[in-house]
Formats: C-alpha cells, structure tokens, sequence
C-alpha cells in the first residue's frame, strides 16, 4: 500500500515525518503541497478520511493564514468556503498530511503515525 504524504521540504515537521516513514520503511509518494495543491474535492475526500473537522487543516501559524485574516472569517465560513480557501493555497494548509485507503492523517505525531501508519 502505498500513501500519499503531502509535505513542503522546507517545514521541519514534514522533515520529522519523512525521516519516520523512511526509517519505518512505509512507501509512500511525495506530493509537494504548494507546487501540486490538492483541489477542493480532493480536499474534502482528505477532510472525511480523517475524522477531524475541515478548521483543523488550517495552518493558523502561517503568514498567509494571518495576512487574509482567517481566524475572525472561519467563525463563518462554511465547509465549502472552507475548502475552497485551502485549495487555493497550499501554505495555508497544515502539513504534512499522510493518507492512505481508508484514512488521513493531518501533522505529525509518532504516535498517531506509529497507530496507523505501521
């Protein structure tokens, strides 16, 4: 099986992933979040393989999430508002993000990746 680990290189979390799947020995394929952002419906099958709510893959310490004053305008927003706003630019979404069949993940923990990445 192989997952698909939405990463940008230059993020030290994503590193601290990486290294773990290398050392873990899992395949996976890279996709560089900002050259290839996700779409919304590709998105949206991430959002639903994950359990977590569509504001949980906002990364809210990004300049880009701070310079459109997201934190006052997702209080509103609906899902598709949403989605349309993290597939429009890949730094606003939090990384690295691993998914797989059945199920996503979104940043890095060793132990969520040790659970169900292993």
């Amino acid at each position: 099986m192989s997952l698909n680990f939405y990463w940008y290189p230059n993020c030290g979390t994503c590193k601290k992933a990486k290294k773990w799947l290398d050392e873990n020995e899992v395949n996976y394929q890279e996709i560089h979040i900002v050259k290839q952002t996700p779409s919304k419906d590709e998105l949206k099958r991430i959002v639903e393989k994950s359990g977590q709510p569509v504001k949980k893959f906002f990364n809210t310490s990004g300049k880009k999430y701070r310079e459109l004053g997201l934190k006052d305008k997702l209080k509103e927003a609906d899902e598709g508002q949403m989605l349309e706003w993290l597939a429009s630019d890949g730094m606003l979404i939090k990384r690295p993000i691993l998914e797989g069949q059945q199920e996503a993940t979104v940043g890095f923990k060793p132990e969520v990746y040790e659970e169900k990445w292993k």
